[in-house]
Parts: C-alpha cells; structure tokens; sequence
C-alpha cells in the first residue's frame, strides 16, 4: 500500500523560519536608517520653512521680535503625519533669529545624547551629536 504523506516535515519548517530570520536580520536595520535619514530630512525642510515664516513676519511688522513658534510655524517636525521627531524652536532678536530642531526623546534620533540643529538669520548652519554634517548630507 502506499500512503501519500502531506505536509512539511520539522527540518523544512525549521530552514524556512531560520532564512526568514537571516532576511529580517539584513532588512530591519536599513529600513530602521531610512527612517531616520528621513526624520533628519523633514527637519531640515522644517527649519528653512521656518526661516521663510520669520522673514514673513518681519516683512510684515517690521522686527523678529515678536515671532513664536507655534505661531509664525508648526512646532514639531514632521509637519504632517507620521510621528513627530523633532521639536522646532526660535530665539528672536530686532535684527536676526536662531531656529534649532532638537530630537524628541523616544524618537529614531532622540536615544543618548539628542541630535541638534540650528539655523540661523545669517544662514550659518550648525548640528551636534551626529549633525555635525547634517546639512550636506543626512546619517542614516
């Protein structure tokens, strides 16, 4: 007589799980850098679309001071969807701003020291704890 078996036996199961591990191994820590590229990315974009909501309001009455985020421009980076990374802030004076993005902690980049940047009226660029080049070219 002969009797069909179906099914998979312990070693295939066994193979099938470990490859998907090897896979999930190689996957998660780059998809885990692209979001953190990204978050980096979208705050950026958020402090030059900060400095364009300041020269908005200095335009419109005459000094910085005055502007406050919220207010002039969103708080948290990114603006839309998705949850929120980075926390945006403004130092106003008569004749300039300092804008910074500050990691929120829990965040893709708010583990150990809290990755900075900053922007400021004169166009001066700076970034700390991983940002230090930021603004040529996001870490992931």
């Amino acid at each position: 007589m002969n009797v069909k078996q179906l099914g998979v036996t312990l070693i295939e199961l066994v193979v099938c799980v470990a490859i998907i591990g090897i896979l999930a191994s190689i996957a998660v820590p780059s998809y885990q850098g692209h979001l953190r590229k990204a978050a980096c990315e979208d705050a950026k974009a958020a402090l030059v679309g900060l400095a364009g909501a300041m020269e908005r309001y200095r335009a419109q009455h005459g000094t910085y001071l005055g502007a406050k985020v919220p207010g002039v421009y969103p708080d948290r980076s990114p603006l839309e969807g998705g949850p929120k990374q980075f926390v945006l802030a403004a130092v106003t004076a008569q004749s300039g701003f300092s804008l910074s993005a500050t990691a929120i902690s829990g965040s893709h980049w708010g583990k150990g020291q809290l990755a900075y940047l900053a922007l400021e009226s004169t166009g001066q660029r700076a970034g700390a704890a991983g940002f230090e080049s930021a603004w040529e070219r996001c870490p992931s």
